[in-house]
């Protein structure tokens, strides 16, 4: 008798890092359905998976995603870091209900795994010690990272009184190929498509912020691991172990830069209180239970990103 495949719903699973992981999945050997607020997914993807536009904010449409489901990758968020500032209101409405109902009715659903996709980035807010490991005290210091944290509260309440299989993942900041540039966030995309447009890039402190930059094929493979192997009631980072400064991406752009014709421009500004000043992740809990560790070194990725931003303007 034929073995049932596993099934799973990616909810944004058409974005940066989703349409990754749905391709990763497929590959795997899951039936995909991922659920996508646009008519039409922006990423590409595999022709096997079902795309369903809805808004998982609504509970009917929750209900017949999850229908017959055994597994959920969680990846929605309706704003970025830098939006939420600006509305800290809106911040809380777009993404703390929508995904406490999504825990409700997935605790409904049976399902045998969620991954809950939450920040390594924001949050565990000013770093004690480097690199962060999962224990490390959260005290998150932008509206973003506090949604997100408590949405990661929620979901070990569930876990708690429910029974529900969570487990967190708490990815660095993701780049690669095909990053949308001017978003909110995302440096390496914004910094490479200003350089290419001739803008001036700004850098706010001397160096700018320390970040744990991870290949976006690094985050998709890092989920699946966590899929796998992750206890729920546990988080993961998925992350590098290695910190870079906003000058450090520069530099490292630099001599691409220059051979394509182009020019740096900064313009060096006093820093943000609202901004964490290093943020580096510690990999060692993910990498013990499942062997993971990222692929894609900086200096490859980056030759990566830089010649898909190139092309893009190319078309």
């Amino acid at each position: 008798m034929q073995r049932k495949r596993t099934r799973i719903c990616v909810i944004g699973g058409a974005g940066f890092i989703g349409t990754r992981v749905t391709r990763q999945l497929v590959v795997a050997g899951r039936d995909v359905i991922v659920l996508g607020r646009r008519a039409m997914p922006i990423g590409v993807l595999p022709p096997e998976v079902t795309y369903v536009s809805g808004d998982y904010g609504d509970r009917a449409v929750l209900k017949d995603v999850l229908r017959g489901a055994d597994e959920l990758i969680d990846l929605a968020y309706a704003t970025v870091p830098q939006t939420s500032f600006a509305d800290p209101v809106f911040d809380i409405l777009a993404n703390l209900p929508p995904s406490v109902q999504l825990l409700q009715e997935a605790a409904v659903a049976g399902l045998r795994k969620i991954v809950l996709v939450s920040s390594g980035g924001t949050v565990y807010g000013i770093a004690k010690s480097l690199p962060i490991r999962e224990e490390h005290p959260t005290c998150p210091i932008s509206p973003y990272g506090i949604t997100k944290l408590t949405i990661e509260r929620y979901a070990g309440m569930f876990g708690q009184v429910s029974d529900l299989p969570v487990v967190i993942v708490r990815p660095g900041n993701a780049y690669g190929e095909g990053q949308r540039a001017f978003a909110g966030q995302g440096f390496v995309a914004t910094a490479m498509h200003s350089i290419i447009r001739g803008e001036t890039i700004r850098i706010f402190g001397a160096q700018g912020t320390i970040r744990d930059y991870v290949h976006v094929s690094d985050i998709a493979s890092g989920i699946l691991a966590v899929l796998e192997i992750g206890e729920p009631g546990n988080a993961y980072n998925i992350g590098t172990g290695v910190g870079k400064s906003n000058l450090d991406v520069l530099r490292e752009v630099e001599p691409l830069a220059t051979r394509a014709g182009h020019l740096i421009r900064t313009e060096s500004l006093p820093a943000r209180r609202f901004d964490v000043p290093a943020n580096v992740l510690d990999i060692r809990k993910i990498s013990g239970v499942s062997g993971w560790r990222p692929q894609v070194g900086f200096a490859s990725g980056i030759e990566r990103a830089w010649r898909a931003a190139l092309e893009s303007y190319e078309r």
